[in-house]
């Protein structure tokens, strides 16, 4: 019944599109335009991508953090390692900067040596005072020597916060309002005015600043992702272009398919307005994409056409044979390929889902303004030349056809055997992989924020932050001599980890008050006994520094909670994981759960169990693709036999990637995952084209199944080799970008569809033709639910 609605529904489609050509293309202007002006609502993602869903307890635990101390990411770093730094001149001069820094009003404060304070005991008001470190500035050497000796050796509670006594580098912390972290102006800030005002200084002083933290991060990463946008979309627009002239060898041809991507990439920039989506690392491949998967429907639509004028040389039965005949099958591989990107859409992480729904969007709009706009414009174009019909005749092409052919029927135990050994070879792969990646892994390598990074890291063990927070469920119980004990003893244990740093907390303050309480005397920088803790403690709270209490940076307003604070190195997620269990068994061993709720948080663990709670869904998201995409394949062919030889070839590229991941130590994270159900959304397209034009062929040639299989062969290996080396180079423009995950993305996409091209032009044919007897027969190999190839008309009645 659907197929006899779907025989008649494709040539009604076709007499509409070819009566209204002028209406069609003002529909299509027209929509274009509206789409245009939703371009002034796309915006680049000012905040950082939310993975895990709002009710993870990771994200719960998160939130209740910034909700007592605010949000903790809201630092950036500036130091300089020159010894020159170390005179009247630039001391002075790096002072001024501070100062600069902390005038402008997206600056909430600045530590910093120009007002770094120094505590004092008041021996009349017995309280601690902060006195200026430096009152005037420094005008001779010696008084520059005299402050640093200060410094690094009797002020124990900054080192590792502005300075590093063993290479005397210095640091200068600048802290963000917090209510412009997740906005355009902090870019703005850090791109133009602090930007400008580093470049003045290093002018100025011959020195090099580095700059980190990471809302200077963020800000960078998102310029290149903006950057990256432009130079994929042309590279994209260049390399299928070449290609496709290559194999027509028509500038029209080629025109005309290029105009149908680029409005494309119109819609594809429309649609993230119109649904006012951020542009991220993901959507912002959405364009590209577009242009990449669009171009083999210009292949399929102009090849077949190319071939009816051909064959009888009448236009307008070949526009609508063009229609009825290609529109159905680039309907159905078009749905497989935005079936792939869909599974994205059920996904709790609303990076990916917004990534699926434009993705899955724009693969069916750019198939409708390739079935519209291809057949009319031809229709207002003459016939093409001979010239232009030439590459149907390539002689390397028939080359190809002939060695698959020649593969299939006189080799196919050998490509059996070659299949048994390269799936053997890809489990052993398999079993290499690993779950990793770390969070700044892909960013730029070259770029001048991951060199700086990889210098703060060297100086100062990192700057991602790790938060724990002690709850110790009653008033002021923070201050309790125990308490202090146990945060003290913790935080040994944290720095003894070597990719922590020092950590900070109440117990520097007490262990600096204290120190302050005998006159500064470095020795006493140490927790103050029973006996001192009383008098020591109630100095400190007395104490103020501009009307703020001294303790609110690291204990919240009841004395109830405070915060430990370290920093993480980049690395791995398998050393994340287990310096998070030696941190949580020594927080179980000081802390006993009956009088203390401590829990561990910060954007290094929230990148932690984000990563581990997208790769498990991503592989959901591949399993329901394949389940989908396998249904699919049931409703037109109605056979769990056919079922399974579909997806035979189509798994086993997803097997190879997946063990050449392995041997060459590419490490499963979310960039490499995606590549997966992309590719086999893509790639099950080949499938459904030659299995349905060898169920054609079965029926017109009575059930033979040798010349039914060579000739589907034959028919389709043409186009399914065109559209995989476009796919093929289309996707390879990615291994441009300077991100790791989207280089990976694209080499390791272009390398599935390679090994799914080769497996579909020889396996398959190999599979139905060893499998002739229990297949090549109309119980199994029933008529498709939906015609995908109608069936061939040789005479011309529709003149």
């Amino acid at each position: 019944m659907v197929a006899k609605l779907t025989k008649g529904f494709w040539p009604k489609v076709a007499r509409i599109i070819l009566r209204n050509r002028i209406l069609i293309l003002l529909g299509v202007a027209g929509f274009t335009v509206f789409l245009a002006m939703q371009w002034k609502n796309m915006r680049f993602s000012n905040t950082e991508a939310n993975i895990l869903p709002d009710d993870h307890p990771a994200t719960v635990e998160y939130n209740s953090f910034t909700k007592i101390f605010g949000e903790e990411g809201n630092a950036i770093v500036l130091a300089v390692k020159d010894p020159a730094l170390f005179t009247p001149k630039n001391f002075n001069r790096w002072n001024t900067l501070s100062k600069q820094l902390d005038a402008f009003p997206e600056v909430d404060y600045v530590v910093s040596l120009e007002n770094l304070k120094e505590l004092v005991k008041d021996s009349i008001t017995q309280a601690f005072v902060m006195q200026p470190l430096i009152p005037t500035p420094p005008k001779t050497e010696q008084e520059i020597d005299s402050l640093k000796n200060h410094l690094f050796n009797e002020l124990p509670f900054y080192d590792n916060l502005v300075y590093n006594p063993e290479t005397g580098t210095i640091q200068t912390v600048v802290y963000l309002d917090k209510d412009i972290m997740n906005t355009a102006v902090r870019n703005e800030f850090i791109l133009n005015d602090l930007g400008a005002l580093v470049s003045d200084f290093e002018e100025e002083t011959q020195m090099n600043v580095h700059v980190s933290g990471m809302p200077y991060i963020r800000t960078w990463n998102t310029k290149s992702i903006v950057d990256e946008i432009g130079l994929f979309i042309v590279g994209a627009l260049l390399v299928t272009s070449i290609i496709f002239f290559f194999f027509f060898r028509s500038f029209r041809a080629t025109f005309i398919s290029m105009c149908v991507v680029i409005i494309g990439v119109m819609w594809a920039f429309g649609i993230l307005g119109l649904l006012q989506y951020e542009i991220t690392i993901l959507t912002a491949l959405i364009p590209p994409l577009i242009i990449v998967i669009g171009i083999p429907n210009c292949i399929f639509l102009i090849n077949k056409y190319q071939q009816e004028v051909k064959k009888h040389g009448n236009q307008a039965l070949s526009l609508q044979r063009v229609i009825s005949k290609i529109g159905n099958a680039t309907l159905m591989t078009n749905i497989t390929t935005a079936s792939g990107f869909a599974t994205f859409i059920i996904l709790d992480s609303q990076l990916l889902r917004e990534f699926g729904v434009v993705a899955s969007i724009n693969i069916i709009g750019i198939f409708i303004l390739s079935l519209l706009i291809i057949p009319i414009v031809y229709s207002f174009m003459p016939l093409p030349k001979t010239k232009h019909l030439k590459h149907l005749n390539k002689k390397w092409m028939d080359f190809f056809v002939n060695w698959m052919e020649n593969m299939v029927r006189n080799h196919r135990i050998a490509v059996y055997i070659t299949t048994v050994a390269v799936l053997v070879l890809s489990i052993v792969g398999i079993y290499q992989m690993r779950i990793t990646g770390s969070r700044i892994e892909d960013l730029p390598k070259k770029s001048h924020f991951y060199k700086d990074i990889q210098f703060f890291e060297a100086e100062f063990d990192g700057i991602m932050p790790m938060e724990i927070v002690v709850d110790t469920k009653r008033k002021n119980g923070v201050t309790k001599p125990a308490t202090l004990k146990r945060m003290d003893q913790l935080g040994t244990v944290i720095d003894e980890i070597p990719e922590l740093s020092r950590p900070i907390s109440i117990v520097d303050l007490v262990k600096y008050s204290k120190q302050a309480f005998y006159n500064g005397i470095p020795k006493y920088y140490q927790l103050p006994t029973s006996q001192e803790n009383t008098f020591i403690m109630n100095a400190v709270q007395k104490s103020s520094t501009g009307g703020t209490d001294l303790l609110q940076s690291f204990v919240d307003s009841t004395g109830q909670t405070a915060r430990l604070t370290t920093y993480m190195r980049d690395v791995k997620i398998d050393r994340m994981e287990e310096i998070e269990k030696d941190v949580q068994e020594a927080i179980t061993k000081q802390f006993p759960s009956e009088r203390y709720n401590v829990f561990m948080t910060g954007k290094a663990l929230l990148f932690l169990k984000g990563t581990k709670y997208l790769v498990k869904n991503l592989l959901l998201s591949l399993a329901l693709a394949i389940g989908l995409i396998s249904l699919f394949m049931a409703y037109l062919f109605r056979s769990y036999k056919m079922v399974i030889i579909s997806l035979v070839p189509n798994l086993l590229p997803l097997v190879i990637t997946a063990g050449v991941m392995g041997f060459l130590g590419v490490p499963i994270k979310p960039s490499t995952i995606l590549v997966f159900s992309i590719a086999f959304g893509i790639s099950v397209d080949d499938t459904i084209h030659f299995l349905a034009k060898y169920r054609q062929e079965l029926t017109a040639n009575r059930w033979h199944i040798k010349k039914s299989v060579y000739a589907a062969l034959r028919e389709t290996g043409v186009s399914m080799f065109y559209t995989s080396i476009v796919l093929f180079f289309g996707f390879s423009v990615f291994i441009i970008s300077s991100f790791g995950g989207t280089k990976a993305l694209g080499g390791l996409v272009s390398a599935t569809l390679l090994f799914a091209m080769l497996s579909n032009l020889i396996l398959l044919p190999s599979l139905l033709l060893s499998l002739e007897r229990s297949i090549a027969n109309k119980q199994v190999l029933k008529k498709p639910q939906i015609d995908i190839l109608p069936k061939e008309e040789d005479n011309l009645k529709d003149k």
